[in-house]
C-alpha cells in the first residue's frame, strides 16, 4: 500500500516550549498556525506536527498525494481506496472517508496497542 508522507502528530501541552525543544534538534517550522494551536516542522525527511489541545494521544499520520516535503504527487492511492484494502485486510477503522466523494477526506485506525494512525489526503 502506498500511504503516502508519513509524520507524526504530537499532542503537546505547550506550544512554544515544545516548539522550542525542537528547534534545539534542528527542526525548522514549515507551516501551522501558532494562533491556532498548530505548527508543522520538519528536520530533513521527518516531520512532526505539534498539536496543543487538539487531541489526547499522539498520532502515525499518512498524508496519501504529498511527498516527504508535502509536495503534490503525480501518482498517489486515494484515501478511499486505502480504506477499502485496509478493510479488506481484516482492519477495522475507527472513522472512514466517505466513499462517494472525491478529493481532501481522511480514515482512522487503531493499531494492536491503541496507537491512533490517520490517514489525511488533502487533495
Amino acid at each position: 500500500m502506498k500511504l503516502g508522507s508519513f509524520s507524526v502528530s504530537l499532542s503537546v501541552k505547550d506550544l512554544e516550549v515544545s516548539k522550542d525543544f525542537y528547534e534545539k534538534l534542528g527542526f525548522e517550522q514549515i507551516g501551522g498556525d501558532a494562533n491556532e494551536n498548530w505548527l508543522i516542522l520538519r528536520n530533513r525527511e521527518h516531520v512532526i506536527g505539534l498539536f496543543q489541545g487538539m487531541f489526547e494521544q499522539n498520532i502515525l499520520t499518512f498524508n496519501p498525494g504529498w511527498d516527504q516535503h508535502g509536495r503534490n504527487l503525480d501518482d498517489f492511492t486515494d484515501v478511499r481506496e486505502l480504506q477499502r484494502e485496509i478493510r479488506k485486510r481484516g482492519i477495522s477503522l475507527a472513522s472512514e472517508a466517505d466513499e462517494t466523494s472525491t478529493g481532501p477526506a481522511s480514515c482512522m485506525l487503531t493499531d494492536p496497542d491503541g496507537n491512533p494512525i490517520l490517514i489525511d489526503q488533502h487533495r
